[in-house]
């Protein structure tokens, strides 16, 4: 692939384009082994050799990073204050990078970094009703008719009622082979006997195809239950690894992810 020399480089986080096209001005860049201050000098991406600022540049058109997102960090591109998901990808070459999707602050589980536009509305263009499975703990005894309802679909103030969704209850949380949501229902339940609270924590599984503003929070909120933890495990044929753990991530090919 043929580029100019000044993408090459700010694709490659050497920088924004002005900012690569002052290092290139410099005399710090080299194609081949001679100096080039030309940014707009197209360089073969798969022939060329380019070094910046004495560090051999080997370029990526696109990356794919599985994160274990935990609670607490936001997940956007880029933020003026607060650390996002792009910001945990320390290996990350590219700077357009981007999450397939959203989790809520307060989720935790698998989320997709990408700077590939076009897989992204793959996965989440409502048509193509990609399976995103959570696990959760759930607050309030769930009624015996929710995963009917749930299949159904069900009305959260939406024009339309929500997609069908599969959901399992699970008699013990234990059930869920998940360590992670077992520690959390232990870490919910000893804050409960603490403060003298009784309150029935029941763990569930749920299938849903689209990505709505709280979705899985709000179709609990309407058969009077409330979701205490959440955790996606798969999205797609994208599955998190049970050896992962919080905050890390993996670099993974387009083949994980898509067929």
């Amino acid at each position: 692939m043929q580029i100019r020399l000044e993408k090459y480089l700010a694709d490659s986080g050497f920088g924004t384009r002005s900012q690569v096209k002052k290092i290139i001005k410099q005399g710090n860049v080299f194609v081949n082994g001679v100096p080039e201050k030309d940014g707009s000098r197209r360089v073969d991406t798969d022939a060329d050799e380019v070094v910046c600022n004495g560090k051999k540049v080997g370029y990526c058109e696109y990356e794919y990073y599985l994160l274990y997102k935990p609670a607490g960090i936001i997940t956007a591109s880029r933020d003026k204050t607060e650390k996002t998901v792009v910001d945990m990808i320390e290996s990350k070459k590219r700077r357009d990078l981007f999450p397939v999707g959203r989790l809520d602050r307060d989720t935790e589980g698998l989320l997709l970094i990408t700077n590939d536009g076009k897989l992204s509305h793959e996965l989440l263009a409502p048509g193509k009703h990609v399976d995103k499975e959570y696990i959760a703990l759930i607050e309030g005894i769930i009624p015996d008719y929710t995963i009917e309802r749930f299949r159904e679909g069900v009305d959260i103030g939406d024009e339309e009622l929500t997609k069908p969704a599969e959901l399992v209850i699970y008699e013990k949380v234990e059930d869920t082979g998940d360590d992670r949501i077992k520690e959390k229902y232990i870490e919910i339940t000893r804050e409960m006997n603490e403060t003298g609270q009784e309150k029935n924590i029941s763990a569930i599984r749920i299938t849903i195809t689209e990505g709505r503003y709280h979705e899985i929070k709000r179709m609990f909120e309407v058969v009077g239950c409330k979701v205490v933890y959440l955790k996606r495990i798969s999205m797609g044929k994208l599955n998190l690894p049970a050896d992962m753990d919080l905050g890390e991530y993996i670099k993974i090919d387009k083949s994980d992810i898509v067929s």
